[in-house]
């Protein structure tokens, strides 16, 4: 999978306002009422984890999930990278019905 360049990166990122690029990574923090829902939310992100064959860097403090994205074959940001920001953000903040 090939690297995204600085500005395709600035310019997918808008896309997601809870991601932050930097570092050669995407980063973002989310916040849940208890460490009960934290880690709820990181078992079902392990799931699309495994489907896309991605694994994040993240860390969990009682309710406070940290995460960070890149993709190192590459040494930076792919596709792959927004594909699993996507499936973060679903499982994070699921749209209304």
């Amino acid at each position: 999978m090939d690297k995204l360049s600085d500005q395709d990166i600035e310019k997918r990122i808008l896309r997601f306002p809870d991601w932050e690029y930097y570092d050669n990574a995407l980063h973002a923090e989310f916040e849940f009422e208890n460490f009960k829902d934290c880690f709820s939310a990181m078992s079902r992100i392990a799931f699309e984890c495994e489907a896309l064959n991605h694994h994040p860097n993240w860390s969990n403090v009682y309710n406070v999930l940290t995460i960070s994205l890149s993709t190192h074959d590459a040494n930076g940001i792919t596709e792959k990278d927004f594909k699993l920001a996507e499936a973060i953000e679903n499982i994070v903040e699921p749209e209304d019905e």
